[in-house]
């Protein structure tokens, strides 16, 4: 026997959930199939060369443009890495960055390029 107790939103919740023994070994059975048909993941270390590529890029984009405003530069991140989170992950970065000045802009702050630091 299980009991879960908890909360979903607002709603209480108290779940008890009773199996029979060959029951619970049936479901041990499938969670350890399951297991074993995920793959691996890949090493982080081994997609850091593709982050440093899509820094660069981002980078050489701003320095293409000299300035550029916020919402335009996101959307051409976004449209480089392929979603909006990673995009705004690469805004962020850039903001941060002593090659990148962020001022503000009268609609959204404006990005420009310093140049190498």
């Amino acid at each position: 026997m299980v009991r879960i107790r908890g909360k979903i939103g607002e709603w209480p919740v108290d779940l008890t959930v009773e199996m029979e023994p060959h029951e619970w070994a049936q479901l041990a059975g499938r969670a350890e199939a399951a297991a074993q048909d995920v793959a691996p993941t890949p090493p982080v270390a081994a997609s850091a060369p593709a982050t440093d590529d899509l820094w660069s890029t981002s980078l050489t984009l701003l320095r293409n443009a000299g300035q550029i405003d916020g919402p335009q530069l996101l959307g051409q991140l976004s449209a480089l890495v392929g979603s909006e989170l990673a995009g705004k992950r690469l805004l962020v970065r850039m903001r941060h960055s002593p090659l990148v000045r962020v001022e503000n802009g009268e609609d959204a702050p404006v990005y420009h390029w310093l140049g190498e630091a």
